[in-house]
């Protein structure tokens, strides 16, 4: 199927719980350095390797929305939260592609040792370009992939981190107190 007049997209997936400065840093360099109209920013209503998560769906769209919605070719997607449950990167990328080309999909170096074991991992392989996010303590295992670049990052944060310490120092200030009252569980 040629794909005509599309714009060309990267989709970063997430939980985004809570989204943090790296998430903040990913975004950018890769409007920099990737050959996309837009990048989709797609928070996950529930990852499918979890059980639950500390923010709920609605509270981790929010937070991405206040994060990058007035970031030019930033598109905050909430298709992942409407459909209410555990949705795969898969059937996201095929329902993006109905209206965009799905070029790249972002991950981070933490995900590659679980990779192969997506739903759809040969589909996902054949038809996008993943592009990773480095991080020093995961190391780079790409041999299972068919096509990859990396964004190097390297930041020492994460979003467990910033659950299991309620360490706030790498939260932007337009979410913190929000963040906050939910690690306090105000919310």
């Amino acid at each position: 199927m040629v794909k005509h007049n599309k714009q060309v997209v990267a989709i970063f997936g997430g939980s985004f719980d809570p989204p943090h400065q790296a998430h903040q840093s990913i975004v950018h360099r890769a409007i920099e350095s990737l050959n996309i109209d837009k990048l989709l920013i797609v928070p996950a209503y529930l990852n499918p390797f979890k059980i639950s998560s500390l923010a709920d769906a609605k509270q981790r769209l929010q937070w991405c929305q206040t994060l990058f919605n007035d970031i030019p070719n930033i598109i905050v997607e909430d298709y992942e939260i409407k459909e209410s449950k555990s949705t795969t990167t898969a059937q996201s990328v095929k329902y993006f592609n109905l209206e965009y080309d799905v070029k790249y999909l972002v991950i981070g170096s933490d995900n590659l040792s679980t990779l192969t074991q997506w739903h759809n991992f040969k589909w996902l392989n054949e038809n996008i370009i993943w592009v990773i996010v480095t991080r020093d303590e995961y190391p780079l295992e790409t041999k299972e992939l068919r096509e990859w670049k990396t964004l190097a990052l390297n930041e020492p944060m994460s979003s467990t981190h910033i659950r299991a310490h309620k360490d706030l120092q790498y939260i932007d200030k337009k979410i913190k107190k929000s963040v906050q009252k939910n690690l306090q569980g105000e919310n």
